[in-house]
């Protein structure tokens, strides 16, 4: 449904308004699998090029979708590929509405994902065992000498088995992303991991953030701005205990379960920002959520929908503003803040899709469609 609500948003908010030159590529997985996936190698190189990416919610494929669209394999994410490529650091940011309370009580201020995005089990070797075996780890220097052999399990029977890693040079990256951020923002630096557990993989993230941590100390302490490392468990419990107004930094599958969880308690993965900010400063802005397939069902039938375009809005106003930023064009930067505030002010003024009518307050007499609430903010501008 996403594809549908991307092409509404481009006709009737952006192309209007902003004479601007897109460099398109479907990512839709009939194309992806017709270029064997290399079209998403060439989005992730365009973005590396020229600096700053939005990007439609894409099909990552299961079982059931390979049969639906015959496809030649189930291929990986797309967003796991782009990140591997650009190397970054996900934000995610609830959007903050006046009429959509959050669902925990306490929640106040914004909290901010920051997700790792390389590596873990986005970027694993995995594969079902049929019998009896040995899996091992195995480490043979390029440069020569010792091999380095680990047990990982003895199987008596059937099983499966998963090989994730990580690289010094990323981990650093992602806690510098989060060091400046935090700084930036003048918000506290979480950070949580399972190092009692893993003492060597998470370990040595916790590792790496005190590092650069200590190495930023003094802008630390000059911004006012706190550091603490957690465990994941505990981190988890002291956020939602919290007001918000921290950046929670994340390994990579926490931050993919845990940005839908903050999402949602703010009210919905339809009212959260994303974007990927790579090492060497570049920029791809998504929405935080899926491809609303359901919908999408009931739109090939003829059916009306009311789906959050919110989120989707959002992923291009943020790219049109760092855009704007970099080529130095202000009234471009001022036209993507200007269509967010409309957004906000037309759902603070009563008008919004299904999910948000459901948890509103005070609650909304009715919803709007899918394209009707798109057509009241164009009209908004």
């Amino acid at each position: 449904m996403t594809r549908i609500i991307w092409k509404m948003i481009k006709e009737k908010l952006i192309l209007p308004h902003l004479d601007i030159d897109l460099k398109y590529f479907d990512l839709g997985i009939e194309r992806r699998d017709e270029t064997d996936d290399q079209v998403t190698i060439d989005a992730a190189n365009a973005i590396k090029q020229y600096g700053v990416g939005v990007k439609c919610a894409t099909i990552t494929p299961n079982a059931a979708r390979v049969k639906e669209y015959g496809l030649k394999k189930q291929w990986k994410s797309p967003n796991g590929t782009i990140r591997s490529i650009l190397d970054g650091t996900v934000f995610r940011k609830p959007i903050i509405i006046k009429n959509i309370p959050p669902a925990v009580r306490s929640w106040s201020r914004p909290i901010i994902i920051g997700r790792h995005a390389y590596g873990d089990i986005y970027k694993s070797t995995e594969f079902v065992v049929d019998g009896p075996g040995r899996a091992e780890i195995v480490y043979s220097p390029t440069g020569g000498g010792e091999k380095k052999t680990l047990l990982v399990h003895d199987f008596a029977g059937p099983g499966v088995i998963m090989g994730i890693h990580n690289t010094e040079k990323s981990i650093r990256s992602f806690a510098r992303a989060c060091i400046a951020y935090a700084l930036g923002e003048k918000v506290d630096l979480w950070f949580g991991a399972k190092d009692t557990i893993s003492k060597k993989y998470h370990g040595f993230f916790r590792d790496v953030f005190a590092d650069e941590v200590g190495k930023a100390q003094k802008d630390f302490d000059s911004a006012g701005v706190q550091y603490r490392y957690l465990l994941i468990d505990d981190a988890v419990a002291q956020v939602m205990k919290s007001e918000g107004g921290m950046l929670w930094a994340c390994m990579n599958y926490d931050g993919d379960v845990m940005s839908d969880m903050v999402a949602s308690g703010f009210g919905s993965l339809g009212l959260m920002t994303s974007v990927l900010v790579s090492p060497d400063g570049k920029y791809e802005f998504e929405a935080a959520h899926g491809t609303v397939m359901r919908h999408y069902y009931e739109h090939r039938k003829g059916n009306p929908t009311s789906t959050n375009s919110v989120a989707s809005i959002f992923a291009w106003t943020g790219a049109i503003a760092r855009r704007g930023e970099l080529d130095k064009t202000p009234d471009v930067v001022t036209f993507a803040r200007t269509l967010e505030a409309v957004v906000i002010k037309t759902i603070e003024h009563g008008v919004m899709t299904k999910d948000l009518a459901a948890i509103a307050q005070p609650k909304a007499e009715k919803h709007a469609l899918t394209e009707e609430f798109i057509d009241v903010v164009a009209r908004g501008l």
